[in-house]
């Protein structure tokens, strides 16, 4: 069977190729082998995560995750290159220039700590599970500048508005119990709420060339943030297997905007 150019979102992409042994060119794909028994072990902890929210709520699930598998989505393990490559292209993608204070919603093991602490003033990480806190702390805790707090995005105190330049929101709101669109607007709302008006916030899910069930709820999270009158979208980038888009928070009607030179939204 031929294979034909990849998706116009993936141009521009450089593949792996696999080589089989012996004869054969070998095939192209944008992950590894071992790559895909990641996505098999990553289905699994979904499963389980699903399966004790419905019965025992959020906080239990992932916590339970963590202390049954240390590290469930494999996130941090060498032997898989997928998730690591994914949050350096994520933050090769942002901006240039420095960053006072850095939020990671949904931070788990921490692993975008070390890849932004020498761009920011500040970095705080937040996972509603204590476990991924402890190992995230155990992790970084030689990086001065960057600290790791447990804490429920749809539970985070007031105190917190307004302080964060780079809010990091990856892979994070497709677990939310409930999300429908009410729920769902409530969430943009919050997170604009912990932004700082211009600057900037990083939305980054699942995306399978939007067949799946997963893809066409990511399409949702993304088309509530970029719909929504507190961000302006910056740009959008399809990547397999992800998408990420690149969002200016904007001031409500009550705050005075502050003026960032960010370009205009692309493809």
């Amino acid at each position: 069977m031929a294979i034909g150019p990849p998706p116009r979102q993936f141009a521009g992409v450089k593949p792996l190729i696999l080589k089989q042994r012996g004869r054969g060119a070998g095939l192209v794909l944008p992950i590894s082998l071992r790559d895909i028994e990641l996505f098999a072990f990553s289905a699994r902890t979904d499963a389980t995560v699903a399966r004790l929210c419905a019965s025992q709520g959020a906080r239990t699930a992932f916590e339970t995750v963590y202390s049954r598998w240390g590290d469930p989505w494999r996130s941090a393990s060498l032997r898989y290159h997928y998730q690591r490559q994914k949050y350096e292209q994520v933050v090769a993608l942002i901006p240039g220039g420095r960053f006072r204070r850095a939020l990671d919603l949904g931070c788990g093991l921490g692993l975008l700590a070390p890849m932004l602490a020498g761009r920011v003033d500040e970095f705080l990480g937040i996972d509603i599970a204590q476990g991924a806190i402890d190992r995230a702390r155990e992790r970084y805790d030689c990086l001065p500048n960057v600290s790791f707090e447990q804490g429920d995005l749809l539970e985070l105190p007031s105190s917190l508005d307004g302080r964060f330049d780079l809010v990091l929101v990856l892979d994070v709101l497709y677990y939310l119990l409930d999300l429908d669109d009410e729920l769902l607007k409530q969430v943009v709302t919050r997170i604009a709420d912990l932004s700082d008006p211009g600057g900037l916030c990083v939305l980054a899910n699942h995306y399978f060339f939007g067949v799946d069930s997963g893809s066409r709820l990511s399409m949702r999270i993304h088309r509530a943030f970029t719909e929504s009158s507190r961000f302006r979208l910056i740009s959008e980038h399809y990547r397999p297997f992800f998408l990420v888009s690149f969002l200016e928070s904007l001031p409500t009607p009550q705050a005075r905007p502050q003026h960032h030179s960010f370009p205009k939204a692309t493809l």
